[in-house]
């Protein structure tokens, strides 16, 4: 397969990776609600958090990241171009967001969107996940978490890797 047939098939694969709804797959799985029918209706980790409890939600936050980190990673084994990997690592959260699986809605994506990071640039990475968590624990709120952390990521990406591309990803 030529690079770009690789580029195109990660991408693709990407895409419905990150279309597994992983809280209604988790929750039916455990014989919980639905996330999409209580709570916030979100699919995500919060509300399945909050909805079906602790196990059900970290297995989801392990699932959506799983899937953002494993593209990522995948991605910067088998590929060169930056602007490849980042396309690729990009591809589960968009997924995520628009999921056939779910009429083209989903999740907010915010954990597939970290381990996306996590895959591409570890260290970026676990600094956004440690400026979630603060922000967490300083406001109780994960969306808080998610604007801080996502708000320092073209700042955090400045400073530790400055290229056209990964600011380009950061933003």
């Amino acid at each position: 397969m030529d690079q770009t047939g690789l580029i195109i098939g990660l991408m693709i694969g990407g895409y419905l990776l990150g279309a597994v709804p992983f809280g209604v797959v988790i929750s039916k799985a455990m014989g919980l609600p639905d996330p999409r029918t209580v709570g916030s209706k979100n699919v995500g980790f919060t509300n399945v958090l909050r909805v079906s409890g602790k196990k059900a939600g970290i297995l989801t936050l392990i699932g959506d990241m799983g899937k953002g980190w494993l593209m990522g990673f995948v991605a910067t084994q088998w590929l060169q171009d930056e602007w490849a990997i980042l396309a690729v690592a990009l591809a589960p959260f968009l997924g995520h967001l628009f999921s056939p699986f779910l009429g083209f809605k989903g999740g907010k994506g915010v954990a597939t969107a970290l381990g996306s990071v996590l895959g591409v640039a570890p260290l970026i990475g676990l600094l956004l996940l440690l400026a979630w968590i603060g922000a967490v624990t300083i406001w109780r709120y994960s969306s808080g978490g998610a604007l801080t952390a996502f708000g320092l990521f073209p700042i955090i990406a400045a400073l530790i890797r400055p290229t056209t591309s990964f600011m380009f990803f950061s933003l």
